[in-house]
């Protein structure tokens, strides 16, 4: 995919990067647990940097929120476990309600559990998902993630012996079944393959989302921005058409 901002866009790009650095600075000082620094809304862990362009083509393993078709997507890589997430999550829901209802932005979800910070809890939760995801299908998963983030209170402090079993209560899914399938760890490897990824993309700590316009160019969205930060990018991406 290609990863360039023409001319015309180059002074809105400026201003948007200015956007986020700040957006980033001002939201780092309030209670962000980071591994890396305390200046960015992200728990990051040390990675290789990569690029956009290497992200993986949507497909049908996929957890698309409102029109697979819409002109502009949001890839977000992200870690039940993690609290920036939590907070970002709210912001993307916000993105849906302007954005989604007339198909001009789908949210894909995909899996990047950071084992340093939240070890086995974020994959369980991962594994957790997908699997609800293949008994109840795509509004499963989503009603899934609304309410994981909403009961938990995140940085590895989760009570998975009761969160997971509420919420799969909640959704009329049999807990035996969803026991089976994440113990068959059928879905390890496609958790792994959004992890490498994410790190090929440039993913250093989650958030980290991919806004990608219907002409191919990708713009970097990293940390729990806020939401006027996404929405400038969202809205080069759809003038980049």
């Amino acid at each position: 995919m290609k990863q360039k901002i023409n001319n015309f866009m180059i002074p809105i790009a400026i201003l948007i990067a200015g956007g986020l650095v700040a957006g980033a600075i001002f939201f780092g000082g309030r209670g962000a647990s980071n591994v890396a620094s305390n200046t960015t809304p992200t728990q990051a862990i040390p990675q290789p940097t990569g690029s956009t362009e290497n992200i993986n083509p949507i497909t049908s393993a996929d957890h698309v929120r409102g029109n697979p078709d819409a002109p502009v997507k949001i890839v977000e890589y992200s870690d039940f476990e993690c609290p920036f997430c939590k907070r970002f999550h709210l912001t993307m829901k916000q993105v849906m309600d302007e954005y989604g209802d007339d198909g001009q932005v789908a949210w894909v979800y995909r899996q990047f559990p950071l084992d340093q910070l939240h070890p086995v809890k974020a994959r369980l939760e991962a594994a957790t998902s997908e699997c609800v995801a293949e008994l109840g299908g795509n509004d499963a998963f989503w009603k899934f993630s609304d309410r994981f983030f909403e009961l938990t209170p995140s940085n590895n402090q989760t009570d998975v012996d009761v969160v997971l079993p509420q919420i799969i209560a909640e959704l009329g899914l049999s807990q035996s079944a969803i026991d089976a399938c994440v113990s068959s760890g059928k879905y390890d490897q496609h958790i792994q393959d959004d992890v490498d990824n994410a790190v090929a993309t440039g993913g250093r700590g989650t958030p980290w989302s991919i806004v990608m316009s219907a002409n191919g160019e990708t713009f970097p969205l990293s940390g729990a921005q806020p939401y006027q930060s996404v929405k400038q990018l969202i809205d080069v991406a759809l003038k980049a058409q």
